[in-house]
């Protein structure tokens, strides 16, 4: 079996999709924008969702011409070179040690509140969590996309409470007069928000697993969007009104937090569950876009490789067991590290915002008329959005300047 399973629908699609963007950077980003840039993080929440517009719209025109396991590095080989395609891929695994360890060890702070005393430490939590992404995935796209969608429902249902019994009111919703310091602390905050929608370069992996790519494909892309910026802009609404921010420790907490505020402490089992699931279901996406990127590598190149070789369930399993393997590792090693969740999130950040950048810039050679406009509209973006990083976008720099030295010409010249 040399094709993955078509298996993904519409449904299962912005299931999948929204459930990604929302799944972890619910559960923080909302609260660390505010302390950022307080009132001013409502303004910062509609210009990110304006700017990711035409993004979301280039890469669902990329994935309903082009859709392929490659995602962004196929976007890449198409308009460029193979060369720059490795290049992309390698970019893009190597998130994992940055970005990967952060969204799992949110994850299993929610898996510990459920596990018995003896059992309940972080990083035993964490390889639960790296277990159970590998079952997960290995039982298919199908399964995979269901879970999804009902974890999707729960957040909403979980944020509309959140709204009903919170009260808000009109005066909650008013953005503030905007001021010279106001479109600073934006600009900073929208360094950090980038990360709640990461997951569309992921989701590009997925669009050869859909039924009808051409037509699902885009819809997915538009209505997932369009879900999780609402979804993230009501939960800033709540925090700012329940003044659920303000520490490093606390923001990774807030939602807990004001669940236990508004509904009493009974509730916190079930929002521990709902929110490992949405942490999870982040996760989950990158599990499967890492093993086929993985996979579609070793396919192009490495044909006869166990890399290449997909399961009976058209899963490719040997791939997901490596980025299990190395998943598991890196969150060893960021649990060791004692770093926050913010420092991960800026380092990972920026290998998002370049490969956006790049899949933006692919988009513009690949595509015609409105829609190479539009690419050139997120080209511009992407990059103004790279520049906010700030010193967190040096690693992403670092690491695609080491991948394009010429490796294999110095490795040539030598054995000569």
């Amino acid at each position: 079996m040399s094709e993955l399973k078509q298996d993904i629908t519409l449904l299962s699609g912005i299931g999948q999709l929204s459930t990604t963007l929302l799944g972890t950077g619910l559960f923080m980003v909302p609260a660390i924008v505010a302390g950022i840039a307080g009132r001013f993080s409502l303004w910062a929440w509609l210009v990110l969702f304006i700017a990711i517009c035409p993004i979301a719209l280039t890469f669902a025109q990329l994935g309903k011409r082009y859709p392929s396991a490659g995602g962004t590095a196929f976007f890449v080989r198409k308009a460029f070179n193979a060369r720059l395609e490795k290049s992309v891929a390698w970019l893009f695994l190597s998130v994992i040690p940055v970005g990967v360890p952060a969204a799992i060890a949110l994850a299993a702070g929610f898996l510990q509140q459920l596990l018995p005393a003896s059992l309940n430490s972080s990083l035993f939590a964490q390889i639960v969590t790296v277990a159970l992404l590998v079952a997960v995935n290995l039982a298919g796209a199908k399964s995979s996309g269901q879970l999804q969608t009902v974890v999707a429902l729960a957040i909403f249902a979980l944020i509309a409470a959140f709204w009903w019994r919170g009260d808000v009111s009109q005066a909650d919703l008013a953005l503030p007069a905007l001021t010279s310091d106001g479109i600073w602390s934006i600009g900073l905050a929208l360094g950090v928000m980038f990360w709640c929608f990461v997951g569309i370069e992921a989701f590009a992996h997925m669009g050869e697993e859909f039924k009808n790519p051409q037509r699902d494909f885009p819809i997915a892309i538009i209505i997932g969007c369009f879900i999780a910026g609402a979804t993230y802009w009501v939960c800033s609404v709540i925090i700012l009104k329940m003044g659920a921010y303000g520490s490093a420790a606390f923001d990774s907490t807030s939602i807990p937090w004001i669940s236990e505020q508004l509904f009493g402490a009974q509730f916190k089992a079930l929002i521990s569950v709902i929110g490992f699931a949405a942490c999870f279901a982040s996760v989950n996406l990158y599990t499967q876009s890492l093993s086929r990127m993985l996979w579609a590598q070793a396919r192009d190149y490495k044909p006869s490789g166990g890399l290449a070789r997909l399961s009976i369930r058209g899963v490719p399993a040997n791939a997901t067991l490596t980025v299990g393997a190395v998943v598991a590792l890196s969150c060893v090693a960021g649990e060791l590290s004692g770093l926050d969740l913010e420092f991960f999130l800026k380092l990972a950040n920026g290998i998002f915002v370049l490969v956006y950048l790049l899949a933006m810039l692919a988009a513009y050679k690949l595509l015609s008329g409105f829609s190479r406009k539009l690419a050139g509209v997120s080209l511009v973006l992407c990059s103004a959005v790279f520049l906010c990083l700030g010193w967190s976008m040096l690693y992403a720099v670092i690491v695609f300047s080491l991948l394009n030295l010429p490796w294999e010409r110095w490795r040539t010249a030598k054995q000569s």
